[in-house]
């Protein structure tokens, strides 16, 4: 008996019919390729048919299922699953300090009013018994109208019933002020376009905080570079900032009667400040957590410390870049209506909605605060 292999005893009939592929029976002639077996003139070679049939076993037998067996699929691999993957990052995400330092006082009615007193008289020395002038003062009352800001979404039905939960990475509800970015999870894709609508509210607010301008577009209200213009400003005409920069402001705000407590600059100012501290005094920790949650540089100025925070959206461009030291007791956000979530009406297979917040940002005394502005 033949053995293969092992040693193990094989039947002869399965031997037979695996050497000629099952395509040849015993006795049949497979190979005559002049006709001479039994004078018939027949001619006939069946060996190139029988080597294509070893081929194509030999290829079959011996191809792995791979990646991309089977046909074309979501991502042409048909037998492998989509992994999901939950976490989603805001590659446009920015804090918004502003917004959470800034005191919030709610204002019924769509005019927020200040007063101030503009000028008041002397008292004076008199001799005993002597008629007395009346001292007069002056009070003013100054306005902002209340400024209407919104976001609407729409999430249609399919969206809602095949997508799962999702995070989003880095949201912040409130501004971010009790720390850096924190991480929201949605149950439903309505949920998760409510948290983006949310966040593209709070940086349009903290960008208008900075940069609106009422009298180039209406429909916002003014910011802090618009509402401190040139008051007690260290204008550096595109020159170098320099630490003494930071004491002249704020001698200039604390001369107006003012005491500034924190100050916003641009990302590059920040890290220019850093390099002049650590070149005067050698390496350290020059950056420290305010108790408002960011990240800040204590500055000793002449009435005490102000707090430096980097803000991204001040302008970094040379000759541009600003500090603006801030008396927070003279600041406030008028709301009339914080961040409020509403349904729209539905007429399709989607869930509309929209967020809205009325409010207006207004300074009561402008000269209690400084600036150091065109810094190269």
């Amino acid at each position: 008996m033949v053995h293969f292999g092992s040693g193990t005893d094989i039947n002869p009939s399965v031997a037979f019919a695996q050497s000629f592929l099952g395509a040849v029976a015993d006795g049949q002639v497979y190979s005559d390729p002049m006709g001479a077996y039994k004078r018939v003139g027949i001619k006939s070679d069946l060996r190139p048919a029988l080597w294509d049939r070893f081929e194509q076993i030999k290829k079959a037998e011996t191809k792995s299922i791979a990646t991309g067996t089977g046909g074309t699929g979501l991502t042409d691999n048909v037998l492998i699953p989509i992994s999901h993957d939950n976490k989603v990052v805001d590659l446009t995400r920015k804090q918004t300090p502003a917004v959470s330092i800034i005191p919030r006082v709610a204002n019924q009615g769509i005019v927020a009013p200040y007063k101030q007193i503009t000028s008041k008289g002397s008292a004076s020395f008199q001799i005993e018994n002597a008629a007395i002038p009346v001292n007069d003062w002056t009070p003013d009352v100054s306005s902002v109208s209340m400024k209407y800001m919104y976001a609407r979404g729409s999430t249609t039905g399919p969206l809602q019933a095949a997508a799962p939960s999702h995070s989003l990475v880095g949201f912040q509800p409130t501004g971010g002020a009790v720390g850096s970015f924190t991480d929201a999870t949605a149950g439903n894709m309505n949920q998760f376009n409510v948290l983006i609508q949310a966040a593209a509210m709070r940086e349009l607010e903290e960008e208008t905080i900075f940069n609106g301008d009422a009298s180039t577009d209406a429909k916002e209200f003014s910011g802090i570079v618009k509402l401190m213009s040139t008051t007690n400003t260290v204008d550096k005409n595109s020159t170098a900032l320099d630490l003494k920069d930071y004491n002249t402001a704020a001698r200039y705000a604390f001369e107006d009667g003012g005491l500034p407590t924190v100050a916003f600059c641009d990302t590059s100012t920040f890290q220019d400040t850093l390099d002049l501290i650590n070149a005067k005094q050698g390496f350290f920790q020059g950056a420290t957590m305010t108790e408002y949650g960011f990240t800040s540089i204590k500055l000793n100025v002449g009435h005490g410390q102000i707090d430096l925070i980097q803000s991204r959206f001040l302008t970094t461009t040379s000759g541009s870049k600003s500090v603006y030291m801030l008396d927070l007791s003279v600041w406030e956000m008028r709301v009339l209506l914080d961040m409020t979530f509403e349904r729209l009406a539905k007429t399709r297979d989607s869930d509309e909605f929209m967020l809205k917040m009325y409010e207006a940002l207004l300074c009561r005394a402008t000269q209690f605060n400084a600036s150091i502005t065109e810094i190269l």
